[in-house]
């Protein structure tokens, strides 16, 4: 019988194991137009903290007691779709379990661009997407530009990294750790800053000393402070996420975040499904960027369905470089 991890209580802070159990999953009838999957990777990532809580969001909550959702890869076993056959390699939003079946229509086909289907979990899905229109459209940045990414050893912000060079930008990425560190230099990131050795507002003064035109957000807290402290007139923020402060009980207070005023910062938030209707465009650029090797991909894989939440849990303390999935 299919499995699936079930949120059992809301969280207050870090989440635990105790919030999560691994139940058995009762499958819908296999109806009309119904596919089943069989998940081969899955995807875990810091929105899903945001779904623990029962709060409005762009995206429902997760219900008590019932399976948790996420972005998966699997190989059709049974379709009586027409769309579907058995092998053919789908994405969908029905993670955290080894099986699933969903309509048709809740399924894409991945498309036969020559590379792991996994790939459409990162590089070529919501990580690389969720970069490319967060950087060239929420950020409009373009070639010349200075940029500054937090986490850019993570998921996002390594393919922001790779992304920006790609476009002639001169790049400075903040990691945690010299490991992590020079697999951002490895990236082609003209400068890296490593958080835990000091000030983040010393560290980039030093780093940008005529200021950053862009920067992009992927942790909030003292990394989002330093970029206000540095912004030149008239830059432009993306905020995909604020990691720092996901899990925390008082709200952050920014010392430089008056300086919006002064240097007419723009901060755009943005979720990539804004852009679902230009998806083509991305996989025409980022599918040409990753077959010439100026994009790569690295991932840290977490074997096993009942290691999901320790997988989950790692990108709060930095155990992932690159994109954090489980395999099954």
């Amino acid at each position: 019988m299919a499995r699936a991890w079930h949120l059992t209580s809301r969280p207050t802070g870090m989440p635990t194991a105790d919030n999560f159990a691994l139940k058995e999953l009762a499958q819908a009838e296999l109806g009309d137009r119904m596919v089943q999957v069989k998940n081969s990777y899955l995807s875990v990532d810091p929105y899903m903290r945001g779904r623990m809580n029962d709060v409005k969001s762009y995206v429902p909550p997760f219900q008590i007691d019932a399976p948790m959702e996420g972005g998966a890869v699997g190989e059709v076993i049974e379709s009586r779709d027409p769309a579907f056959a058995v092998g053919d390699q789908v994405m969908h939003m029905l993670g955290w379990r080894d099986e699933a079946v969903a309509a048709g229509t809740s399924l894409n086909k991945i498309p036969a661009l020559g590379v792991e289907p996994r790939e459409f979990l990162g590089m070529l899905g919501l990580t690389g997407a969720t970069a490319y229109f967060g950087l060239l459209e929420a950020a409009s940045a373009k070639a010349g530009d200075t940029l500054f990414v937090s986490a850019a050893a993570g998921a996002v912000g390594s393919a922001v990294v790779q992304i920006a060079k790609a476009k002639g930008m001169t790049v400075i990425g903040s990691a945690g750790g010299a490991e992590k560190c020079d697999y951002v230099r490895s990236l082609g990131a003209d400068q890296v800053i490593d958080y835990k050795a000091g000030p983040l507002v010393k560290s980039l003064g030093k780093a940008a000393p005529d200021g950053i035109d862009v920067y992009f957000d992927n942790v909030g807290g003292d990394h989002l402070d330093a970029a206000f402290a540095h912004a030149k007139q008239n830059a432009r923020f993306a905020i995909c996420g604020m990691i720092d402060v996901y899990n925390a009980a008082e709200p952050q207070a920014f010392r430089y975040i008056m300086r919006v005023i002064s240097m007419r910062i723009r901060v755009q938030g943005f979720i990539y499904t804004d852009y679902l209707p230009r998806m083509g465009e991305f996989y025409r650029d980022m599918g040409g960027w990753i077959a010439s090797g100026a994009v790569k991909s690295r991932d840290t894989v977490v074997d096993g369905l009942e290691r999901t939440p320790e997988a989950f849990l790692g990108l709060f303390s930095g155990a992932n470089t690159g994109k954090m999935l489980v395999k099954l």
